[in-house]
């Protein structure tokens, strides 16, 4: 009986695993078909996936969700602001006092610090001086994705940079978290009001955080000195805070003292604009981008919004382009987006896709502002250097409605944005754990809106979805199927990416000639890039063989194109998204002009395509285009390409390798294809 029954046991896992492998056979066979149905209608396929994400892009802003807070511990605006005119005023002494000893332009550098290092110590706080030099921007190809910016210099006859920092030990905590206000300043204009008031506004927030009981955070203050600019100053005491260096502390006020883990970052300046017309509020602008994209958790600009509108009755702005509020194809787009909104809602009422077309408008300029300052890679402003380590940061630029030359109305005007500041601290001050809550990947079309990371992929994978399809169908359509035939088509490929490699390291020896102009430096590198590309030509042969098809050469070249273009939208998904805008038309109708065709029309229009995309495809001329777009082509000078490239290294732009490694060889097999003598 037992040897029955193990029989039989044995018989049913045989016909389970047949039923197995016919299950698996037959979803091997659906996969296979499906993907030899879209190869075989790969056209069809590419055009619908085009359209669909061209027409997704556009939607983008009206697919924008309001902010809300994710993070219920934060409790913006649970608590009544308690900053009084008694820290205003003593605030405006201090004012007066760096406005007073500004006066003497060259003892302004030394005795700045000291007046403020005695206001710091006469609420207690634990005070010294960092100093710090400017750092040589030099190019570094290893330091890309590694957010470090370039190591400040140590020679002896350099000019320094000395910033003052204190510390509020907070009475309800374990010293093991703490939070930092950075309000930068610049001795050569200190002494006009805006530029002390940013040093008030500071100090009145500092000295109420001193009698605080509910602090369970402590608190620094790093008044930066920003000679060399605002991100240098943070950026070099945020490298000594997390790097000890326990050698050269000779003097007590030098002596290097820290706090817990930086919970957050909030770094706040006053900017004194002209005042426009319909602007009856003071004005707090949020600046939010990092470098390479990265953006701080959306909680933290959510609490500032709602403390500033809905306590302190201040109006926030984000980085909007005001070239794309006046563009007549933004308008109509939003007309047309109106008139969608309402026929879908007259369908269906729960279909709440109504936008008016102003509001478009704004939205879709904020949007595209937004894009562009992530895809740039270099942060909006010295709140990037905290997020290098890991630390949610913000800069706020304040704007008063009225003039702060006015003593009462410079009160009334630190008072609003000291219990912005407060407010935002005692938020921050409620978490107990790092924000985590609500979202790191998101654009802004507003400064009460967002796409998260789950809408704004779409359009990319759209995209970006055919060119896979459309290689395997050229792939089909060669007259020599045999898999070493790869072979001969990797040989341009190859020379065409080791070119590319050679032009992205040029800068490195050019950019020691430090005594040359940028147009010298930019023909220099111009004429080094085709003489290499001339000498590889040459050591390789030409593309042009009679063993290399242009539809395998179109084939590999947009699965490079794919594969970049991928590994970009994970480093920053900004630039991969404009990007996908340029190179997809370029690896969809690359096509040799020599190529027979049914008719003289279509031949035409093949040529007219190829030649426009071969020119405004160049990075060059792409880069041009696109600033033009975005800020106007009354500021674009296309001289000024090294001084953009130099801009983005400097930063440590991983955009930088994306023109150079991903977007130049997809230019230069594009025109490969173009001259494609078609045996």
């Amino acid at each position: 009986m037992e040897v029955d029954q193990q029989a039989e046991v044995t018989t049913e896992e045989k016909d389970l695993s047949i039923v197995k492998a016919k299950t698996t056979t037959s979803r091997s066979r659906l996969i296979v078909r499906l993907g030899g149905l879209l190869v075989s209608h790969s056209t069809l396929v590419c055009v619908i996936c085009c359209v669909a994400g061209l027409i997704a892009l556009a939607v983008l802003p009206v697919l924008a969700k309001n902010t809300y807070i994710s993070e219920n511990a934060l409790l913006p605006g649970s608590a009544n602001p308690v900053l009084s005119y008694r820290d205003v005023t003593e605030a405006n002494k201090l004012i007066m006092d760096i406005i007073s000893a500004a006066d003497d332009r060259v003892a302004a550098d030394m005795e700045i610090p000291e007046v403020i290092a005695k206001y710091m110590e006469t609420v207690g706080a634990e005070t010294y001086h960092h100093k710090f030099s400017q750092p040589k921007n030099q190019f570094h190809p290893l330091h890309f994705f590694s957010s470090t910016p370039n190591p400040p210099q140590t020679q002896a006859n350099l000019s320094y940079g000395t910033s003052t920092v204190g510390i509020i030990r907070a009475p309800r905590g374990d010293g093991k978290e703490a939070i930092v206000l950075v309000s930068p300043y610049n001795t050569g204009v200190i002494g006009t009001s805006a530029s002390a008031s940013s040093l008030g506004l500071a100090f009145s927030v500092f000295s109420l955080l001193s009698r605080a009981t509910w602090l369970a955070k402590d608190i620094i203050w790093v008044a930066s000195d920003s000679k060399f600019g605002d991100h240098t100053s943070v950026s070099a005491w945020l490298n000594d805070y997390h790097n000890p260096n326990f050698l050269g502390e000779a003097s007590t006020s030098s002596i290097f003292k820290r706090a817990g883990t930086m919970a957050c970052g909030i770094v706040f300046k006053v900017i004194e604009k002209e005042r426009e017309r319909h602007e009856d509020r003071d004005v707090v602008t949020m600046y939010a981008e990092a470098s390479n994209g990265q953006m701080p958790n959306l909680d933290l600009l959510n609490v500032v919004h709602y403390l500033a509108v809905h306590r302190q009755g201040i109006r926030v702005r984000v980085g909007m382009f005001g070239g794309l509020v006046k563009s007549h194809l933004v308008k109509v787009l939003g007309e047309v987006m109106q008139q969608v909104g309402r026929f879908a809602r007259s369908l269906n009422p729960d279909w709440r896709f109504e936008m008016p077309s102003n509001e478009y408008v704004e939205g879709a300029a904020t949007l595209a502002s937004s894009i562009y300052s992530q895809a740039l890679g270099v942060p909006t402003g010295p709140h990037g250097a905290f997020r290098d380590y890991q630390v949610d940061a913000v800069t706020l630029e304040l704007s008063p409605r009225y003039s702060l030359k006015n003593e009462n109305t410079r009160s009334a005007f630190l008072l609003k944005g000291g219990r912005l500041i407060e407010g935002t601290v005692r938020s921050v001050n409620n978490l107990l754990e790092k924000f985590h809550q609500s979202f790191f990947l998101y654009f802004l079309t507003s400064p009460n809106k967002f796409v998260s990371v789950g809408v704004y992929m779409i359009p990319f994978t759209f995209l970006v979805a055919p060119l896979p399809i459309i290689a395997a169908s050229l792939f089909n359509l060669t007259s020599n199927r045999n898999p070493w035939r790869w072979l001969h088509t990797a040989k341009p490929m190859l020379i065409t990416h080791t070119w590319s490699v050679v032009v992205t390291l040029l800068p490195i020896y050019i950019s020691k000639t430090n005594d040359l102009p940028s147009t010298q430096c930019m023909l220099i590198w111009a004429g080094g890039s085709l003489l290499t590309l001339i000498i590889l030509y040459t050591v390789f042969g030409s593309p042009y063989s009679k063993m290399v098809e242009w539809r395998l050469l179109k084939a590999v070249m947009i699965a490079s194109v794919f594969i970049g273009l991928c590994l970009m939208s994970i480093i920053n998904f900004a630039t991969a998204q404009i990007g996908a805008l340029f190179v997809i038309p370029m690896c969809l109708f690359a096509r040799p002009i020599r190529a027979k065709e049914n008719s003289s029309l279509i031949r035409g229009l093949v040529l007219t395509c190829n030649l426009a995309m071969a020119l405004f495809g160049f990075p060059v001329t792409a880069l041009v285009l696109f600033q033009g777009v975005c800020n106007g082509f009354g500021t674009v000078n296309i001289l000024e390409f090294w001084d953009w490239m130099k801009f983005l290294w400097g930063w440590n732009s991983a955009t930088y390798l994306y023109l150079l490694l991903v977007h130049l060889p997809c230019w230069l097999s594009f025109v490969h294809i173009m001259f494609h003598p078609c045996h």
